[in-house]
């Protein structure tokens, strides 16, 4: 967990204006922190479980948090993560050059049953 100090150091260096501490650049930045804090403490305590699901939380929310920011401020996005050295390992995906039609599979016969 971080401490008051530290967390209030990396609102006034990540802040957008003077009254911030909740944009999404802000919220990035701890939750980036709280990560680095919490794999240190894993490397060291292996078999700490919650710990763990704590950790997988956080790196789900920043991801979530990111991906807004990268729709929302693009600039804003790349200088973050060029600040926090945060890897980005999801790809992009392109549209296809042109769409293959599959052809449709005809109806199944129905079976029609003898009537006497």
């Amino acid at each position: 967990m971080l401490s008051p100090q530290k967390k209030q150091r990396i609102i006034n260096k990540f802040k957008t204006h003077a009254k911030d501490t909740g944009s999404a650049e802000v919220q990035i930045a701890i939750l980036t922190e709280e990560i680095k804090e919490l794999t240190k403490h894993l490397n060291a305590h292996k078999h700490d479980h919650s710990s763990r699901k704590g950790l997988l939380k956080k790196l789900g929310e920043r991801r979530r948090l990111l991906r807004y920011l990268e729709s929302d401020n693009p600039q804003s996005f790349e200088k973050l993560v060029a600040e926090l050295k945060i890897k980005i390992s999801r790809k992009k995906f392109e549209e296809p050059a042109e769409i293959i039609e599959k052809p449709v599979a005809a109806e199944p016969v129905k079976k029609q049953t003898e009537e006497k």
